[in-house]
């Protein structure tokens, strides 16, 4: 797996030197990323150059060859993304600052208990006086975190701080992360339920399969708020949405058209159990695995070889985690592949294109932080019950909307603009469908 480092190098400032410095670089085998200038004299400079490395031994080995040309100097060199994750991501900061004694009596004694009173006659009033509102908990036990597997639930903190980090800067939505050490579907349902009346919405991550299927329906059927799986439900409404797009540009028609799903894990049966829901022609679904047949089969999911599913579908989705899966020979003229596995895919999309493929994508081009964001403001704004199909369908609708309008597969992930787009879309369906109610969200989300 590639990494990158930040390499602080002292070096002469003179002609050609830079030069010299990055084709070192490119000898060793690095591929630079963003070069920074720290500072500039007539002496010399102090430059901070990213390079994307194999690993901690290819990253030694370049410093050493940087370090063995004449007048330059490596200072350090540090993994970026060790770097960027040291004391943590997240802070809990407050909304008011208490700068004198009123301001202390409104916000604790006496005053707090105003508020106590207010939610005790009413308790959907701590959507308006507490955090509760605009809070989602992310919950998991680490037993499938990216393509790493069971590493517990300690060591999924990353992951799920990063989660925190987009939902607050995309949908302006505080979310906490809960480390739940229980394996079995039964411990980790018990513990989030006692701790749900702290979050407006429960967000499920990186839980094996079909542990997560089991969690999510039980948490689903026993809780009052919103539980969405972001691995199951996510990836599909961002998949869907992409798939539409594509679909339009190489003039496929969605309803007529047959979408292939590899891999029907807990990612691979939310995509095709969506398609299914928003309406594509046909969809067939092919895993080795026997136990995932039967779920895929209620879903409306026709079960077939991978051979035949290759030479009929339209649209290929692959979430097997096995890079290289699908070999060129395998790619029918005309398909639109996305092979989602990473870091690497099933396929590499230049190969796909090559052999045949219309369109082809990997997960680079697919990110479900496109869609959990504004899909839980959307709920928590609703103070919807649950995240229904009908919410689901409707961010896709209005992800593929904007990236049709901007003619792109997918709009800027980054843009807080999307995400309150989505959120919109998504709160009207809720209470289209009798999810949640009109004006009953927090003030402000």
């Amino acid at each position: 797996m590639s990494v990158d480092f930040t390499y602080r190098i002292h070096m002469p400032h003179r002609a050609g030197q830079l030069a010299q410095l990055t084709g070192a670089i490119a000898d060793a085998g690095g591929l630079i990323g963003d070069i920074t200038t720290e500072s500039v004299t007539r002496e010399g400079s102090v430059r901070e150059l990213t390079v994307e490395v194999e690993g901690d031994e290819h990253a030694q080995r370049l410093a050493d060859r940087l370090g063995e040309l004449d007048e330059v100097d490596v200072d350090w060199f540090r993994d970026r993304a060790l770097w960027v994750h040291e004391g943590g991501k997240l802070n809990i900061e407050p909304v008011h600052r208490v700068a004198n004694v009123q301001d202390m009596r409104d916000v604790y004694t006496p005053g707090v208990a105003r508020a106590c009173r207010a939610i005790e006659e009413d308790p959907d009033a701590a959507a308006r006086y507490t955090m509760i509102g605009r809070t989602v908990a992310i919950c998991t036990n680490g037993t499938r975190v990216l393509g790493l597997g069971d590493v517990g639930p300690r060591a999924a903190m990353p992951v799920m701080e990063g989660k925190a980090v987009f939902y607050r800067q995309l949908a302006g939505i505080s979310a906490m992360p809960l480390l739940i050490d229980a394996d079995d579907p039964a411990g980790f349902v018990e513990t989030v339920k006692r701790v749900a009346p702290t979050f407006g919405g429960i967000h499920l991550e990186d839980i094996r399969a079909p542990d997560c299927f089991e969690i999510e329906q039980r948490l689903g059927d026993e809780l009052d708020q919103p539980v969405m799986h972001d691995d199951v439900h996510g990836t599909a409404v961002v998949t869907l949405a992409a798939a539409m797009v594509a679909a339009r540009q190489a003039d496929i028609d969605m309803q007529d058209a047959t979408i292939g799903q590899i891999g029907l894990g807990a990612a691979g049966w939310g995509i095709a159990a969506l398609m299914v829901e928003g309406g594509a022609g046909r969809v067939l679904g092919s895993d080795p695995k026997d136990e995932t047949h039967a779920k895929a089969r209620e879903a409306g999911i026709e079960v077939v070889g991978v051979d035949e599913l290759m030479a009929e579908a339209d649209v290929v989705v692959a979430t097997t985690g096995q890079p290289g899966f699908i070999e060129a020979d395998m790619v029918r003229e005309g398909q639109i592949i996305f092979a989602l596995t990473n870091p690497e895919p099933e396929i590499d999309p230049r190969a796909a294109r090559e052999a045949g493929a219309v369109l082809a994508f990997d997960g680079t081009s697919v990110n479900n932080v496109l869609g959990y964001p504004g899909i839980f403001k959307g709920a928590l704004r609703a103070c919807a019950d649950c995240v229904n199909t009908q919410m689901k369908l409707a961010a896709a609708w209005a992800i593929a909307g904007l990236s049709i309008e901007s003619d792109q597969l997918v709009p800027d992930v980054l843009d807080p603009d999307v995400h309150e787009h989505v959120a919109t879309a998504v709160c009207r369906a809720a209470i289209d469908s009798g999810a949640g109610r009109e004006g009953a969200g927090p003030p402000g989300l």
